[in-house]
């Protein structure tokens, strides 16, 4: 079994001003220990970045870059990708294949698009997915506040059976790598 960390769109511009996500630097701090203990049982990293063409999250503005305090290692790959499906129109599955990677670990923002999207094309490829329940995070909408939101994709994303692989939630703490 060989696993990658997707840390997906963890990045300025979502972390910060008026529409920063929920509590994004305990999550940045989360997913620097899940960042870590991945490396440390040779798990590939890869950090994910939305772009647009224009106007917010332009490849290579300020709020594109990753975002400060997130821990990134030379060893890390990372990927860009402009819808909210991490695997459409990018090189993911290629590199996942080349990588020899066989499970996934997901952690990231915004929790009900890019997160949610992800999970679930992942499983649609074949991918058993652990779900890092405490380092996703959204910014919240009209309906649901950030903490429902996060919650309920927790316990949605871990009921899909259809896929024949399941996605298992798991904490920071209780993460673990490797056989």
């Amino acid at each position: 079994m060989k696993t990658a960390l997707l840390i997906i769109d963890v990045q300025q511009g979502l972390c910060e001003g008026e529409h920063a996500a929920f509590e994004s630097q305990q999550v940045i701090n989360r997913i620097n220990q899940v960042a870590a203990k991945a490396r440390a049982a040779g798990a590939v990293v890869i950090f994910i970045q939305h772009e647009s063409t224009s106007g917010y999250l332009e490849f290579a503005s300020d709020d594109w870059q990753l975002a400060d305090g997130l821990h990134v290692e030379p060893t890390d790959l990372r990927l860009r990708k402009t819808t909210v499906d991490s695997f459409h129109r990018t090189e993911l599955e290629q590199t996942l294949k080349r990588h020899g990677v066989t499970d996934l670990v997901v952690c990231g923002m915004h929790t009900e698009f890019c997160v949610d999207t992800t999970v679930r094309r992942a499983l649609a490829l074949g991918y058993p997915v652990v779900l890092v329940a405490d380092a996703h995070t959204s910014e919240g909408n009209a309906h649901l506040s950030a903490t429902q939101v996060i919650q309920h994709h927790n316990a949605t994303l871990t009921n899909i059976s259809s896929f024949g692989h399941r996605v298992r939630a798991a904490s920071t703490e209780a993460l673990h790598f490797g056989a």
